[in-house]
């Protein structure tokens, strides 16, 4: 597993201590949100927070560790994953919830925001690849067990089966600009599920 170089914010805290977090993890998402990376102050978000400047640039030291922080806590705070019995259905519920995340008005902006950032800035691109590597790790098991269902073949990539569901929807949120609804959702899933039946994803091996 990839890891984030500790900043001083991730550490795990608890009582006023993980307050304190909260707030400050809270005023950061909402100012990706709504302003982007290029605007994130160390110095407005403890005012959005109510906490004291000093303890913000302590604990986080920069936008680039408080990113990281919040882009931990998000994965922290994601939605186990679904078990329905079936690979399609099991990639639906992972597709609609990726769904409703972007098409969220809060969170998609939040998520162009740090993509954005991640393009120039190494450590927002390291703390975003370590988030989606929790999230693809999470389902990952729901492709293996239809392997052992017998639904894919043996030797299918049950990680790439996870990226391929996900892959169309942050197509739309970043460049086509097509809806974000659950009919999107359900038709990356049947999109993942028909290529892995077929074989697509079979590790070290590629349909002709």
């Amino acid at each position: 597993m990839s890891s984030v170089s500790a900043e001083p914010g991730m550490v795990r805290p608890g009582g006023r201590t993980a307050r304190v977090r909260a707030a400050v993890l809270q005023a950061a998402g909402d100012s990706l949100a709504e302003r982007g990376f290029a605007h994130l102050d160390l110095a407005e978000i403890a005012r959005r927070a109510e906490v004291g400047k000093t303890t913000v640039y302590r604990r986080w030291g920069t936008a680039t560790g408080l990113v990281a922080d919040l882009l931990m806590d998000m994965a922290e705070q994601s939605l186990p994953r679904t078990e329905t019995g079936s690979l399609l259905g099991d990639l639906k519920a992972n597709a609609r919830l990726v769904q409703r995340t972007l098409a969220d008005p809060r969170q998609g902006a939040l998520f162009k925001a740090v993509i954005a950032a991640a393009t120039c800035e190494p450590k927002t691109a390291e703390a975003l690849h370590h988030f989606y590597d929790i999230r693809v790790k999470e389902w990952a098991p729901c492709v293996q067990q239809a392997v052992d269902r017998g639904e894919v073949p043996e030797g299918t990539d049950t990680h790439e089966v996870i990226r391929a569901v996900s892959a169309p929807l942050y197509y739309r949120l970043l460049t086509s600009g097509a809806p974000l609804d659950e009919a999107a959702a359900d038709q990356a899933a049947e999109a993942a599920a028909a290529a892995a039946r077929a074989g697509a994803y079979l590790r070290g091996e590629r349909l002709v």
